[in-house]
């Protein structure tokens, strides 16, 4: 059904559409999201339905962001239409708070992101953490390894601290890109971030481990009392038993949360 629905439509390369059409593939993604009449589901991107329409059967309403009017046209078609909720916007720019109503207190996110927004989206979803219940998201390999990456990993930098920060992270399925059409040059694995219920990481001030995170990464290669000397001296990193000769691909998410505290703390 998805692969006919595919053959009428031409996706945008500006918009990154790769459909999913594989039908087992959509299957087993919709058994683990598991929707609920109950909850408040949004899906990103829903393209040509692939994914819609089997938790719309789940649903008196499903809530989708899609940038493209030409997709939008297509699925006013499906005999689906009539359960959604639809917002023409860019999901990077998106209020999520705006689609919460008294019924709901949080919001289910899921979606087959495009690869060239998935990370600017990612970070831009965490400013909404407090309502997301969890988010499930096909993601170019590449970028779930960066999320899912540890200290000393050669994925591990910015993305991994602030995503797993906010998040517990578990890949689920790797998917081949067989699997979409049309065929990128990639592969994709499925991804579900739930956000913390309690969390192993504090900070006072999450703009201070961001920025702390860019100035190390940036200068990666250097050790620490070198890529972080316009914040930190060296004896400021031996108190924190943090060893200044250590590249920032070494340091643990939690010694970087004491670092954005003692910040905090000297910008008092």
């Amino acid at each position: 059904m998805i692969i006919k629905k595919y053959k009428k439509f031409f996706p945008l390369k500006r918009y990154g559409q790769n459909f999913l059409v594989n039908q087992e593939s959509i299957q087993n993604i919709v058994k683990i999201i598991n929707p609920k009449k109950t909850q408040a589901l949004l899906e990103i991107g829903p393209g040509l339905g692939a994914l819609t329409q089997p938790i719309c059967e789940f649903l008196d309403k499903l809530i989708v962001v899609e940038i493209d009017p030409n997709i939008l046209l297509f699925l006013k078609k499906c005999i689906f239409f009539y359960k959604l909720q639809v917002y023409c916007q860019d999901a990077v720019s998106f209020n999520y708070r705006n689609v919460l109503c008294s019924k709901y207190k949080y919001i289910r996110i899921f979606g087959n992101l495009p690869y060239n927004i998935s990370t600017s989206l990612i970070l831009h979803l965490f400013q909404y953490i407090d309502i997301i219940q969890d988010m499930h998201f096909m993601f170019q390999k590449e970028v779930a390894k960066r999320l899912v990456a540890m200290p000393g990993e050669k994925y591990y930098g910015r993305l991994s601290i602030i995503s797993q920060y906010y998040c517990n992270i578990k890949i689920l399925l790797n998917i081949p890109p067989q699997y979409f059409k049309p065929i990128p040059k990639v592969h994709s694995i499925f991804v579900n971030l739930t956000p913390h219920t309690n969390s192993p990481y504090f900070v006072y001030n999450i703009n201070l481990l961001t920025s702390i995170t860019k100035n190390a990464f940036q200068n990666r290669r250097k050790i620490l009392r070198h890529s972080l000397k316009k914040l930190f001296s060296e004896r400021d990193l031996i108190k924190l038993k943090i060893n200044p000769n250590l590249r920032a691909e070494n340091i643990s998410i939690i010694q970087y949360c004491q670092l954005a505290n003692q910040l905090y703390k000297k910008n008092k």
